[in-house]
């Protein structure tokens, strides 16, 4: 059947709040501890990426599917266990296919678990929302989430090794930036990258009041 104009509004609108007017890490700070951990390669971001986006996205369906079947008084413990069968999945996944990108993580993949980004939707919007919008919700702030980190991780592994992908992308005579691998420099790059998307909420939404009538 297909998405009536009322249905695909309500859909976009879901998404881009999610993906980016509520966006996990700069407008909650949410998840930052993978941040700092994973974002001095790209290749190791985007498997986080892809496993915590999956997570969130099949999570948010099942807590919804279960919703009306589940008791107030232990849903969170159901959502803990419905998270943590997915991260199984990514889990052995990884260690199957990307052996070397599962050890390089080491028990950042296990503490998806943890993170707050998939408990805070589960509780907050699936619990409560049918599962197409659940889906959507979950999507958005799967590649919300991805956006800070892939940026991140394109400046410090650049700046860091001058590398993208493993791939040497500057000459022999780049000084490699050391505090760009460390830490600190992910804790400096996710500073600037949320005080520029706030600065370009606040300067979206000023423009957005001046121009109503």
């Amino acid at each position: 059947m297909p998405l009536t104009q009322d249905d695909a509004k309500t859909i976009g609108a879901v998404f881009l709040k999610a993906f980016w007017k509520d966006n996990p890490i700069f407008r909650q700070v949410l998840g930052i501890c993978s941040t700092l951990a994973v974002t001095n390669l790209l290749s190791n971001t985007i498997a986080m990426c892809v496993g915590l986006t999956f997570v969130v996205v099949m999570s948010s369906a099942t807590v919804s599917a279960l919703r009306n079947w589940t008791p107030r008084r232990i849903r969170m413990m159901v959502q803990t266990l419905i998270i943590a069968a997915y991260v199984i999945v990514v889990d052995l996944l990884l260690k199957a296919h990307l052996p070397a990108i599962s050890k390089a993580l080491g028990p950042y993949v296990g503490l998806i678990i943890t993170n707050c980004i998939i408990m805070g939707r589960c509780e907050a919007f699936a619990s409560n929302n049918n599962v197409k919008a659940s889906l959507i919700d979950g999507m958005g702030s799967g590649l919300g989430y991805s956006l800070v980190l892939l940026s991140i991780a394109v400046v410090r592994e650049f700046l860091g090794f001058g590398t993208i992908l493993g791939t040497r992308v500057v000459g022999d005579s780049w000084v490699q930036w050391t505090i760009m691998v460390m830490p600190a420099g992910a804790f400096f790059m996710l500073g600037l990258f949320i005080w520029f998307a706030r600065w370009a909420q606040t300067r979206s939404r000023t423009e957005q009041e001046e121009g109503s009538p």
